[in-house]
């Protein structure tokens, strides 16, 4: 079926110089550029800088997350599970993809506890990322 698509499309818009250096680089890489930009946005590395609205976005999500567990935790307890299969697949995978998220920004930031006097990691306003 033409025009029918299994899954949705993210786009954005950017500059002609942003689009040629990640031609250079889906060239480079050998990759399809559906495989490239996939791999890019799920494993690329980021220099997080803090926000109050950041972080408050990030306890909102947890919060609901909180909620939802203990739901389904009285439900088992209580052995009247109401979640269907599939709603408890995809309760464990949205609480799989915020904490993969977290530990991701996490790990951008892990240079403001890691490292020692010699060694220490440089902020991100510094040139390090």
């Amino acid at each position: 079926m033409s025009g029918v698509h299994k899954y949705p499309t993210i786009s954005f818009r950017i500059s002609p110089r942003e689009r040629d250096e990640i031609e250079a680089k889906i060239i480079a890489s050998g990759m399809t550029k559906k495989d490239y930009f996939v791999r890019s946005c799920i494993y690329n590395r980021v220099c997080v800088v803090g926000k109050k609205e950041l972080i408050y976005k990030l306890v909102e999500e947890l919060k609901n997350m909180q909620i939802n567990i203990s739901d389904v935790v009285s439900q088992f307890e209580q052995q009247e599970i109401l979640l269907s299969d599939e709603g408890l697949e995809q309760m464990r995978n949205d609480c799989l993809d915020i904490l993969k998220a977290i530990l991701w920004m996490l790990d951008g930031a892990k240079y403001l506890w890691q490292g020692t006097e010699n060694t220490k990691e440089k902020s991100p306003d510094s040139g390090n990322c």
